[in-house]
């Protein structure tokens, strides 16, 4: 059953929860600013749990690195740093002694991550390090932030993007901090990186997926309520034919008991939000 009444948050959450599979591991850390941290930390850090509930109980969280699988309804609040007491003293399955431990640069060890930048463009770079020329920026921005290694060393990344306008969805980055597809596969292959690269890209108005192959961002749905004219226009890259683009799905009603009742009770995570639709 589809419920009729549920926030973007709640629909992102479910969404992204259905494409995690059983047995893997997923990586996010801990993002700094209200936006930031709850679409690169706190929407990803519900999906998995919601996926562990749900179709796939082995799937394991690795939160800012050395938190294994914690218990996210007795958050009081989201802790801002890795390395926070609220963290610490956060239930879990098990804790890191060291920091990054095994996970330190090991290829395929971490089979997805979560993501963030200001940019991102059509063949999925995306830019955490400036804006304008990287000699002499507009804006210096927070740095690279393991972005290069996300987007070379696990599995597949999640792109979490707060904002979607002409100035974040562009359609060239002006600096890479994270490779994806540029010349496509094969062009990702020639640069050493036949591994990795972005899987999808989230945004309060619609999913992007990519067309590898090619090296194209593609929409691969369309949130509830957004129109189809507002997309392009929000958008620094022609999108194509949409006309057979579907509606992103909503929630079921059994999902949204267990992210309400289970997983986030006090709201702490992803709270009330914009309704979708």
């Amino acid at each position: 059953m589809t419920a009729t009444d549920f926030t973007l948050n709640e629909l992102l959450v479910a969404n992204l929860a259905r494409d995690l599979r059983d047995g893997e591991l997923g990586f996010t850390g801990l993002a700094t600013g209200s936006a930031a941290a709850l679409y690169a930390t706190a929407i990803p850090l519900v999906a998995m749990e919601l996926a562990r509930r749900l179709h796939a109980p082995n799937l394991t969280v690795l939160l800012a690195g050395w938190v294994h699988n914690p218990d996210l309804a007795a958050l009081d609040e989201l802790p801002d740093a890795e390395f926070d007491e609220r963290l610490r003293d956060l239930p879990c399955e098990s804790q890191l002694l060291t920091y990054p431990g095994q996970f330190s640069l090991r290829r395929g060890n971490i089979s997805f991550g979560f993501g963030s930048g200001v940019q991102i463009d059509r063949v999925g770079n995306i830019n955490s390090v400036c804006i304008g020329d990287h000699a002499k920026p507009k804006v210096r921005l927070v740095g690279p932030i393991l972005l290069p290694e996300h987007f070379s060393m696990f599995g597949r990344e999640y792109v979490m993007m707060p904002r979607h306008d002409s100035r974040t969805i562009v359609e060239k980055v002006d600096y890479v901090a994270g490779v994806g597809y540029p010349g496509g596969l094969e062009g990702r292959k020639a640069l050493g990186l036949a591994w990795g690269g972005p899987e999808l890209v989230i945004t309060p108005k619609c999913f992007f997926d990519f067309d590898k192959a090619a090296g194209r961002m593609t929409v691969r749905s369309i949130h509830p309520g957004v129109d189809i004219d507002d997309l392009r226009a929000s958008t620094g890259f022609d999108l194509g034919d949409l006309a057979a683009v579907p509606v992103t799905p909503a929630p079921t009603s059994r999902e949204l008991s267990i992210i309400r009742a289970e997983i986030d009770p006090r709201g702490i995570l992803i709270g009330n939000g914009p309704r979708a639709g």
